[in-house]
């Protein structure tokens, strides 16, 4: 009898405990990820070659108390390696834990290794070699506090890995994962469908299972190429499985289904089932888990992992499929059971059904549940309303605006934005898309609270039929600064053309936190295109250069555009392009507008459009800008550009900004405060989006 530790999965523990105890371990103790046991060596063999829930089986030499690096050598060094390898075998050590004498894992792995090697020195006269990969013999080192345990591994390769998934899909779940939910979910009928199977991992762990076929019967183990190793004991034990298995897919009456949309990943499913021999029971085909096909005629169990959408901007997707697979379930599956998997239960909630089970797991750091249902006969398909004030508010919304919309021939405007305090959001429409921007809730606010508010607010979205379930764009806005605000968000490059005022602009809605088009500046650009005849117009600052658009649509002599951004310069550039503007008329000038503006100018302006950041700590600029302390020397080095009777447009962002009039009247500078007049219909609800000012010379 030897002492071994079977290694685990968080959350699998008191599976693989029942597993080991039933196939002949003795002394069984579950810890935390794993399971201690003592037994011989063939049921070791057996243990490995059918445990579907462990990781590894560890041999423990060494358990024992180690306070410095000598204790922790000499552990290592009374161990009878040669009874375990030759010295014409290779070997490695892996450490893992630190404690106050061994501060790195690899001096700790480094010491073992010096004692094995002395020790085959001194009986064998030479030493064995250390491998990096396929060696011989695998030793693992445990050191926590005090307590020292050194390991032989049994397996190599971990166990999960049981030889038939030579590729997987995007969020694999491991075999013993997918094998322990199989087995909570307690399959005992004869269908099992998985509607979203990806690379058919679930699928064929069930199968095994109901055919009786080990997991590791066609992958290779460590333990073969010990120098203890009983060949005959293991021939024996691998016949047995062999046969067992054999029998099994004779007699097996299973079926099983896989399902999913992804004509890629069904193919890749194929060619796991078929390398793991189990084409008789399972199929799999193309088809959307949103309209799942009629159920075969005897109940049975759905098993899957759905997608859950690590990402804000995923979740849209997640709603519409959940509702649309619940109420698919509720309507054609009634007595059936449901069982699904995810790090996202919150989303599970839109399936309108009440779980008679669950169980917590880790998949991976990730914690996650399985929830397990009982679908009752003529369930209701009916859907909930979710969220239906914010949803009558935004078609209240929408009707006040729509004849404003249609007389001035607008495809963008803000149609929300924040009007009832319980969602805290704003939502923005583009031609048929619409942009729901998260205003990131206070800390006194509970984050799944809030996770739940804004998820039921795009359900009712999804469900009003205002927008598509894939025209709707999820963004989390807080206050921006510096480079944040420009940052890029994703890198799907898709851009399309909206249109205001005879204007068109080209808007990318999920690359960047912004869309390429401040919606609430379009009544100055509208100032702009109506007074910039024959005039020579300077836009700082300019962005994407929808105010430059305007202004040379207007009929302006000159428009100049500057920006230190080069990608927003090439984009106002696009845009010029887009109304049939000539570039080489007009001035484009990559720049830090505050070191441009303390360079000399000779230029004179009739016009300048100024909306600068509120605050911005770039590497690109010299130094830090603040909108509010540093308003008054921005304006005074702009201004010395207008030319005799020019305007200049000022606009900001900052709540509770004070523009400095007696700085402006030492100045000479009059300032209007314009910030009503700008604001268009949309915008109306929120009069503080941003401030704005006519500025003349007097």
């Amino acid at each position: 009898m030897a002492d071994f530790f079977a290694s685990t999965a968080k959350g699998l523990e008191s599976l693989c405990l029942e597993e080991i105890t039933a196939l002949g371990a003795e002394n069984c103790k579950q810890t935390v990820a794993g399971v201690s046991f003592t037994c011989d060596w063939p049921t070791a063999y057996k243990i490995c070659l059918w445990t579907r829930f462990a990781s590894r089986i560890l041999l423990r030499l060494v358990e024992t108390q180690a306070d410095n690096v000598s204790e922790l050598y000499a552990s290592a060094y009374q161990i009878d390696w040669a009874k375990y390898f030759a010295v014409d075998q290779t070997f490695s050590v892996h450490c893992t834990g630190t404690n106050h004498f061994i501060n790195n894992s690899q001096f700790g792995a480094l010491t073992v290794k010096d004692a094995i090697v002395d020790q085959f020195k001194k009986h064998c006269g030479e030493r064995p070699n250390v491998a990096k990969t396929d060696e011989d013999a695998r030793i693992i080192v445990r050191i926590a506090g005090k307590h020292l345990a050194i390991s032989l591994d049994l397996v190599g390769l971990s166990l999960h890995r049981r030889g038939y998934r030579s590729e997987q899909g995007e969020a694999p779940v491991r075999e013993n994962l997918a094998a322990a939910l199989v087995a909570r979910s307690q399959w005992s009928e004869n269908y099992l469908i998985d509607p979203m199977c990806g690379s058919g991992t679930l699928l064929i762990e069930a199968a095994m299972q109901a055919a009786d076929i080990a997991p590791g019967l066609e992958r290779e183990f460590a333990f073969t190429r010990f120098a203890n190793f009983a060949k005959a004991a293991w021939a024996e034990i691998l016949q047995q499985a062999q046969d067992r298995a054999t029998l099994g897919l004779e007699q097996c009456t299973k079926k099983l289904i896989g399902y999913d949309i992804d004509r890629r990943m069904v193919a890749l499913a194929k060619a796991n089932i078929e390398r793991a021999g189990l084409s008789k029971l399972i199929s799999v085909h193309v088809h959307d888990a949103a309209e799942l096909p009629s159920p075969p005629k005897q109940a049975g169990l759905i098993l899957s992992n759905p997608p859950y959408g690590e990402r804000l901007g995923e979740l849209t997707k997640l709603i519409g499929l959940f509702l649309s697979f619940g109420a698919s379930v509720r309507s054609q599956y009634g007595g059936w059971r449901l069982a699904l998997f995810t790090a996202a239960p919150e989303l599970l909630d839109y399936l309108r059904l009440r779980s008679d089970k669950q169980y917590k797991f880790f998949n991976g750091a990730l914690p996650c549940v399985l929830k397990i249902y009982q679908i009752g006969e003529g369930a209701s398909s009916e859907q909930q309303q979710y969220a239906p004030d914010f949803v009558n508010r935004l078609i209240k919304n929408k009707k006040k605006l729509q004849k404003w919309i249609n007389r001035e021939n607008i495809s963008c405007y803000r149609l929300y934005d924040a009007d009832l305090p319980e969602y805290n959001v704003a939502v923005d429409v583009y031609h048929d898309y619409m942009v729901v921007q998260e205003y990131r809730a206070p800390k006194s606010i509970d984050a799944n609270k809030a996770r739940r508010r804004l998820l039921d607010l795009l359900t009712g979205l999804l469900q009003s039929g205002l927008v598509a379930n894939d025209k709707l764009v999820i963004k989390q806005r807080a206050q921006q600064k510096g480079r944040q605000q420009y940052q890029r968000q994703s890198d799907e490059k898709e851009r399309f053309v909206v249109q205001e005022y005879g204007a068109q602009f080209y808007v990318n809605l999920t690359d960047y936190l912004d869309t390429g088009l401040f919606l609430d500046h379009r009544n100055m650009r509208h100032y702009l295109q109506q007074h910039s005849q024959g005039k020579k117009v300077l836009n700082l600052f300019a962005y994407t250069g929808s105010a430059s658009v305007h202004a040379a649509l207007g009929g302006a002599d000159k428009v100049t555009t500057v920006d230190m951004s080069n990608t927003y310069l090439n984009w106002a550039k696009d845009n010029f392009r887009l109304n049939q503007l000539p570039i080489n008329k007009h001035e484009f000038i990559r720049a830090d507008c505050m070191a441009w503006l303390k360079s000399p100018i000779s230029q004179r302006w009739d016009m300048i459009f100024l909306d600068p950041p509120t605050f911005s700590n770039s590497k690109k600029m010299e130094d830090t800008f603040d909108i509010q302390r540093d308003h008054l020397d921005l304006l005074k080095s702009v201004s010395r550009l207008l030319n005799p009777g020019g305007k200049l447009i000022f606009s900001n962002n900052k709540r509770h900004f004070k523009i400095d009039k007696e700085g402006l009247s030492q100045l000479g500078l009059r300032a209007d405060n314009i910030s009503n007049q700008s604001l268009s219909p949309d915008f109306e609800r929120n009069k503080h989006i941003h401030n704005c000012w006519m500025i003349h010379k007097d």
